[in-house]
Order: structure tokens, then C-alpha cells, then sequence
């Protein structure tokens, strides 16, 4: 599966952005789809997921702000980011699980400024 991912870049606090993930292969038929980031000098954490049979799952520092979707029509996974804080400065990749496989998409940059 290949994933190209779009959108990022700059905004200010409190503004919003919206990554999008296109996936090569249905993105429905994909068990599970997830956003994770990496800030400079940070480990990478999960921000987001949505699985078959799973729900969908949010990191506690973005619950309320961020919304993950897939859009089966343009075949993507959708990071809708509200109220941006500086703290959500980071690479952000997108993430598809298909049994023991793993893919990822290249990295975006989103830098929050204060």
C-alpha cells in the first residue's frame, strides 16, 4: 500500500490545518489506519486511529481538537486539526496496518506558532 500525504504547514494557535492521506489500495478495506507524529527530540506517538471493529481512538492531547475520518470516495484518511496548539508541532505520518504489515506515508510538517 502506498500512502501520499498532503496538507500541513503553518498555522497559529487556535487555528486549524487538515492532512489528508491518500491510499493506493481501498482505504476502507484497510483494517487500520492511524496518524501518529514526531516532535523534534520526542519519541513518535499515535495521535489518532480508526479500525474495523475497533472505533476510532485519539491521544488524550488531542481529544476534542482533532478529528480522524476516512473519505471512501477520495479514498483517504482525513486528520481534521482545531484549535492548534504549539505543543502540536511535530512531523506528522500517516500509518495503514494490514495483518502483520505496516505502511507509511511520507512525512508533513506542522508547525503551530504562539
Amino acid at each position: 500500500v502506498q500512502l501520499q500525504v498532503s496538507g500541513g504547514g503553518l498555522a497559529q494557535a487556535g487555528g486549524s490545518l487538515r492532512l489528508s492521506c491518500v491510499a493506493s489500495a481501498s482505504i476502507h478495506s484497510i483494517p487500520v489506519v492511524a496518524w501518529y507524529r514526531q516532535a523534534l527530540g520526542k519519541q513518535c506517538e499515535l495521535v489518532a486511529s480508526i479500525g474495523h471493529g475497533i472505533g476510532i481512538d485519539y491521544a488524550d492531547s488531542v481529544k476534542g481538537r482533532f478529528t480522524i475520518s476516512r473519505d471512501n470516495v477520495a479514498n483517504s484518511l482525513i486528520l481534521q486539526m482545531n484549535n492548534l496548539r504549539p505543543e502540536d508541532t511535530a512531523v506528522y505520518y500517516c500509518n495503514a496496518k494490514r495483518g502483520h504489515l505496516n505502511y507509511w506515508g511520507q512525512g508533513t510538517q506542522v508547525t503551530v506558532s504562539s
